[in-house]
Parts: structure tokens; C-alpha cells; sequence
């Protein structure tokens, strides 16, 4: 469930919009208007640039959805938590981050290119992540490295 009533219309007017975006038909064409104009006014709402074409689980929660930013390549998968200006983007390669369930990414962190986040990893405020995390670990820093790993498997 999604803590931020802005946040919760955001991706829901995403999924509106992925829900029509390969239909054909009069009404596939104003379901993706309605996703747009619903996206692009939600996103203006919580100051968030989270590409519609992103891959985001329902269930993902955005306490804080100020200054995220999040490239259409990336997938984000249920249980995730992401708090204020973190992005989820691309280096050179064009591919976005791929956060498996349960991942908690604190304020500020940028996760960059095709990267995997293990499910249950914690990423650290203001952590700069260049390489995959494995699961149940915490990353922290510029550039990110591995301070704890659970043996939870």
C-alpha cells in the first residue's frame, strides 16, 4: 500500500497509461490520454520525474516522492520503500536499475546503470551504487560498498 495519496495517483495513472499503451482502437488511444494527462499532472503535483514506461510494482511506497527520479528502463519490484531524490538511471549502456522485493533505498541515493539490487538489501542515504548489491546486504557511500550482509537467503 502507498503512504502518499500523490504518490499512489502517480503510479496509478502510469499504470493506466502501460495498461493501453500496445492496444489499438478509439479507446486504447483515450486511455493513453488519460494516462498521460493524469501522469504528467500528478508528476507536476509531487515533483517527481518517474518515466512512465518504468516497470513499478503497485505495492512500492514513496513516503517522500519529492525529486525522485526514475528512467524508463529501470524495474522496480513489490515491498520496495523509496525515499526522497533518489534516482534510478542509466550510464552509457542505456539500461536502468533492476531493485528485487523488499529493498529499502534511503534519501538522496543514486543507483546508476544496469545494476541488480538483491531483495532485502538496504542502500544507504546518499550512496552513489555503481555495482550490484547482493541480497539481505547494506550498501553505503560514494562509491557504494558493502558494510553488512545477512545470511538470510
Amino acid at each position: 500500500m502507498l503512504t502518499n495519496n500523490r504518490d499512489a495517483r502517480l503510479i496509478k495513472a502510469i499504470h493506466t497509461y502501460q495498461k493501453h499503451r500496445d492496444r489499438r482502437g478509439p479507446s486504447a488511444w483515450l486511455g493513453r490520454v488519460v494516462g498521460k494527462v493524469r501522469y504528467e499532472f500528478w508528476s507536476i503535483l509531487s515533483a517527481s520525474d518517474i518515466h512512465r514506461d518504468a516497470t513499478i510494482d503497485a505495492s512500492v511506497r514513496f513516503p517522500h516522492p519529492n525529486g525522485v527520479v526514475i528512467h524508463q528502463s529501470s524495474v522496480v519490484e513489490g515491498g520496495c520503500m523509496i525515499m526522497q531524490q533518489v534516482t534510478l538511471g542509466q550510464l552509457a549502456t542505456g539500461a536502468g536499475p533492476r531493485l528485487r522485493r523488499d529493498v529499502y533505498v534511503g534519501a538522496g541515493a543514486k543507483l546508476l546503470g544496469p545494476i541488480t539490487i538483491g531483495e532485502g538489501a538496504r542502500i544507504g542515504a546518499n550512496a552513489v551504487v555503481l555495482d550490484d548489491v547482493p541480497s539481505f546486504a547494506t550498501a553505503v557511500g560514494a562509491p557504494a560498498r558493502i558494510i553488512l550482509r545477512s545470511d538470510k537467503t
